[in-house]
């Protein structure tokens, strides 16, 4: 394993790459850093080139002081998808397979758009290419204010078990309560910017009709906040198309079922030349 960084006037970006072959990009959602990853990182770079980075903001990629006034405010989807762009430059990488959970896929279709000869395949885990709903940009507006007024602590202890299936938060309440701990390390800016670029990202069910590569999309039936049925809608858009649902899990099959994703990961980058 290999830890870098790449130094930008707004951002130190860091990421670790592990293995060798296929590049495979792995990217977390909202409120996680590459830790998240954990449970997949030694199955997946048995078989791949695997680069886990830490979005800007999130873990060890830290944002300067000249980011936070410039950056930062007009933050945007597509600003973090530009900036994983940076990663393949860094390492000399025409394409790879690019695979995001939740706020991560929004960045892998918001970079499909921005880079579409650099995509090898498209995952999209427990995340969606819709945008969002008038009802949920008014519970975003509602996430924002709360944030600001409690932290991201506090928001975190409220919003996170919501995201697990019954089971896992019956049996393993004390891996959530982890999850929510690391939630300390935010800084509440950051998480206001995520949530406003959340809010303000288009649809890119485009991106999925005009696909060549293939997308795979990994859903769970008690996921409420990438609903299956919105899930196994779009998976009949894209030419190449596979659906892969977890029974039991919600929106964390990375934790919730981590032998389960990493054979669906797995078998869909063997699929990819």
């Amino acid at each position: 394993m290999q830890e870098k960084q790449i130094n930008h006037p707004h951002y130190q970006l860091s990421y670790s790459v592990y293995g060798k072959g296929k590049p495979v990009l792995l990217l977390h959602g909202y409120g996680e850093d590459s830790q998240i990853w954990n449970n997949q990182i030694e199955y997946l770079a048995a078989h791949c080139l695997l680069i886990v980075p830490d979005l800007p903001g999130s873990g060890k990629s830290i944002i300067t002081t000249k980011g936070k006034v410039e950056w930062l405010p007009n933050l945007r989807i597509e600003s973090l998808a530009q900036s994983m762009n940076e990663i393949l430059i860094a390492e000399n990488l025409a394409a790879c397979i690019l695979l995001g959970h939740s706020m991560g896929g929004y960045i892998s279709l918001a970079f499909a758009e921005l880079y579409p000869s650099k995509i090898l395949a498209l995952g999209l885990v427990h995340s969606t290419a819709y945008a969002d709903s008038d009802e949920k940009k008014i519970t975003r507006q509602k996430s924002i204010q709360f944030l600001e007024e409690n932290g991201g602590h506090t928001f975190f202890k409220a919003s996170m078990p919501n995201l697990f299936g019954k089971k896992f938060k019956e049996t393993q309440a004390a891996a959530i309560e982890e999850l929510i701990e690391q939630s300390k390390a935010f800084d509440t800016p950051i998480l206001v910017a995520y949530t406003q670029a959340m809010m303000h990202r288009t649809n890119k069910t485009a991106v999925l009709e005009s696909a060549l590569f293939p997308v795979l999309f990994v859903a769970g039936p008690e996921d409420i906040a990438a609903p299956l049925t919105d899930v196994q809608a779009q998976a009949t858009v894209p030419i190449k198309s596979y659906l892969e649902i977890i029974e039991g899990v919600g929106h964390m099959g990375m934790l919730e079922a981590p032998q389960q994703m990493n054979q669906h990961l797995s078998r869909f980058i063997h699929l990819i030349p």
